[in-house]
């Protein structure tokens, strides 16, 4: 055992040998901690910092977003960079990048400076989550991945969840500012990624990875899932939480509160909604969370029409959460379907192809919600409704050769 504390490279065979809190899903685990905590304290107070110090309206809200969303965009460009350095490195290079723009947010109080910090840490955020995706679906064996991804986002939500409720219990109990709140978020996640640095060796991967870009047909249902869905979840992340600041005047302290509720039913539902995906399967599992979204969206659209109280509002809110936490079924689906070698490579595409829309859509939608907020939450249902038909596509047991109803493997689309 001696020999692993000093050993920098190790098989994922020879890990299993480890103390639990050195081995890969442990590393995994941390870095979905600290880097939901620092990003979910930016989201928890970005509403009220933008509205309150810097004076956004709605349209500068969605270029705020945008700006964030580019990093995204240009996620392919990781599988060159995993050609120079390893991707567990540059993955806990990109969550220190985004401690350092989170704990930087405040220090500059203006549209221009907002964008700059904002980009610098999406850079971080979103190169993390491109490499976090890849290491999952080369770590995780396929037969228990999605339990272990259920786990994975709880624990993510248990950061958001120490995130929200730090504010929620010392905002006005010790007249915090926003600088400090930035800074302590963004430091934890700098120290976070100094640790996770020092403290675990390499894991190598079973199969060495391509180092091109990989754009295959067979995958085509695998990327239309993400690009709806990265076009769909922009509604909500964008403008969900600027709604309850706009349309009922919640304060700082409010929105940090309905977060936490976010992310304490996510962090109990995670392994939850991660048996049903391992026992219903990736079909049934989205075509229920797209169904639901369908319906939030239309009742979202329902409080501009009816303006029924925050309450209501709230409890949406929530459920929105909760139905995109199935959305790791999209993780599963692919890992099942995929070459073992094309994962590094198809989770960078897949980033990219999931924030085409992210770029510009916020923006765009931000000129609509000046017009009609309701009918911004019309269109992300006609998306949902777009993504329940794809889902329809999804094989019941997908397999490499049986990607959708009509492969030939699976004799069809009635067939299934």
């Amino acid at each position: 055992m001696e020999r692993h504390v000093y050993q920098r490279d190790m098989t994922l065979e020879e890990a299993r040998t480890l103390p639990l809190w050195r081995r890969p899903e442990a590393l995994l685990i941390v870095m979905a901690f600290a880097t939901m905590l620092a990003f979910s304290t930016w989201m928890a107070v970005a509403a009220n910092f933008v509205v309150e110090v810097v004076g956004f309206d709605g349209s500068d809200n969605g270029w705020m977003h945008t700006v964030r969303e580019i990093p995204g965009f240009l996620a392919f460009l990781a599988i060159f960079i995993f050609a120079l350095i390893r991707e567990q490195s540059f993955g806990i290079i990109s969550f220190f990048l985004l401690g350092l723009g989170s704990a930087l947010t405040a220090e500059f109080p203006t549209l221009q400076g907002v964008l700059v910090v904002t980009f610098i840490s999406s850079l971080g955020f979103h190169y993390y989550e491109t490499v976090a995706l890849s290491l999952q679906l080369q770590w995780l064996p396929k037969e228990r991945a999605a339990k272990m991804l259920g786990w994975i986002v709880s624990a993510g939500a248990f950061g958001a969840l120490v995130a929200y409720g730090a504010i929620v219990l010392t905002w006005e109990a010790f007249d915090l500012d926003y600088r400090s709140v930035y800074w302590a978020s963004g430091g934890f996640c700098m120290v976070a990624a100094v640790f996770s640095w020092f403290a675990y060796p390499q894991f190598l991967s079973p199969t060495p990875q391509r180092k091109q870009l990989v754009l295959k047909r067979r995958y085509w249902l695998y990327y239309s899932l993400v690009f709806i869905g990265g076009a769909r979840r922009q509604i909500f992340v964008v403008f969900a939480a600027f709604m309850m600041v706009e349309l009922y005047g919640f304060e700082l302290h409010h929105v940090a509160g309905l977060m936490l509720i976010n992310h304490l039913a996510t962090m109990l539902t995670g392994p939850l909604i991660g048996r049903l995906i391992s026992n219903m399967g990736e079909r049934i599992s989205l075509i229920a969370e797209y169904a639901g979204l369908l319906v939030v969206f239309i009742l979202y659209a329902g409080l501009y029409w009816f303006r029924w109280p925050w309450e209501v509002a709230a409890v949406l809110y929530v459920a929105d959460h909760i139905l995109f936490t199935m959305a790791f079924a999209q993780k599963t689906y692919f890992q099942k379907i995929a070459d073992p070698e094309d994962q590094a490579s198809t989770a960078a595409v897949a980033f990219t192809i999931n924030h085409i829309a992210a770029v510009f859509l916020p923006a765009l939608l931000g000129y609509l919600w000046l017009v009609d907020p309701a009918s911004v939450y019309t269109f992300a249902a006609g998306m949902a409704c777009v993504s329940l038909c794809l889902a329809f596509l999804v094989p019941r047991h997908p397999t490499k050769g049986r990607e959708t109803t009509f492969s030939p493997a699976a004799g069809g689309v009635f067939a299934e």
